[in-house]
């Protein structure tokens, strides 16, 4: 998460050999006139004319976050399985990340995955989606205001409750003093997070702000508030990569502060199996972008909806320790937890 993406960073899925060649065959054959001939020219044009379901998952993701790179992974697998033709698009800014949801309503998408960080600018794009009849479904940020925003489904991690897990379990550790990093100024998830363990721990709890694009900003900002206060005894971080950097200030600080973190990566896995990283909070990012893009396809096919848009389908959270971590470690080291 160090450097924001080009505005209209995009990954299309490319389509099949098979159904590459046969389309090509057709067209030498006889023209097949109907489906996508010389006039069409790009893999959009010829979704719509084999039928294949466009789909267009847009994030706030910026440009090489590993979390990221776990959601899209999901999304990828379920778009394959369905045989949709998937778009992906991120952009941090929020008025960047609506224009990419304007983008794929102009596009004629058949649904629209979306993450909701800051509700607030999500609202105009999605009413027009909605205008255009096509389905709009949420995904990790944004479970407080899903249905007010009018959106289908919602698949994510309660952040409040999440938060106030992490606080009991910095008082089962015998923690007294927390500080909690927000990497992301006002985006809604983080936010409570940090209020949930604020809530819960009976502790004292700090709050520090970082500018999440600039690691090197995170690293200082840690170190500095470790060696103002060093009472402070344990650090709470809202990503694997912030969890990782907080391990390197606790140690240019000299202090003696354990770490605990929100999110999961192949590297994290391995911190929490050497100890350097007390726990992780699993809220399974590859579940959560394979099931936005695969309740899509359900919904457009076989007119499902997953909580019968009334409750959100949770996927997380769920707690990482150095006990149970074997059991993911496989499937980190296999790039999809």
């Amino acid at each position: 998460m160090n450097t924001p993406p080009p505005p209209h960073a995009s990954l299309r899925l490319i389509r099949g050999t098979a159904l590459t060649f046969a389309a090509a065959t057709c067209l030498l054959l006889s023209g097949c006139s109907g489906t996508g001939g010389s006039g069409s020219g790009t893999d959009t044009a010829g979704a719509a004319s084999t039928g294949r379901l466009k789909i267009a998952l847009v994030t706030h993701a910026s440009k090489g976050d590993a979390f990221w790179l776990l959601v899209q992974k999901g999304a990828e697998a379920a778009a394959a399985k369905d045989g949709v033709d998937l778009t992906y698009t991120s952009d941090p800014d929020a008025t960047g990340q609506a224009e990419l949801v304007r983008d794929a309503v102009r596009d004629k998408v058949d649904g629209i995955a979306v993450t909701l960080a800051k509700p607030d600018a999500m609202k105009a794009p999605i009413a027009q989606a909605k205008a255009s009849d096509i389905p709009v479904v949420g995904l990790n940020s944004g479970i407080d205001s899903w249905q007010s925003e009018g959106v289908l489904e919602f698949f994510g991690q309660d952040e409040s409750v999440a938060g106030r897990a992490v606080g009991q379990k910095l008082d089962a550790l015998k923690a007294k003093h927390a500080l909690c990093v927000i990497h992301e100024r006002g985006n809604v998830a983080l936010e409570a997070r940090c209020a949930g363990v604020k809530k819960a721990f009976t502790g004292e709890t700090d709050i520090l702000y970082v500018d999440g694009t600039d690691m090197d900003a995170v690293s200082t900002g840690v170190t500095d508030r470790l060696k103002q206060d060093p009472s402070i005894d344990e650090v709470v971080t809202l990503g694997a990569d912030f969890a990782l950097t907080a391990v390197k200030s606790v140690k240019a600080a000299g202090s003696s502060a354990k770490v605990a973190t929100f999110d999961l990566n192949q590297d994290l896995v391995k911190a929490v199996q050497s100890g350097n990283i007390q726990f992780a909070v699993d809220q399974q990012p590859y579940l959560q972008g394979y099931l936005a893009v695969d309740s899509l396809w359900l919904y457009k096919t076989n007119g499902n909806i997953s909580g019968g848009g009334a409750a959100p389908v949770l996927t997380g959270p769920a707690f990482v320790t150095k006990t149970n971590v074997g059991a993911v470690a496989k499937f980190a080291a296999n790039g999809t937890r």
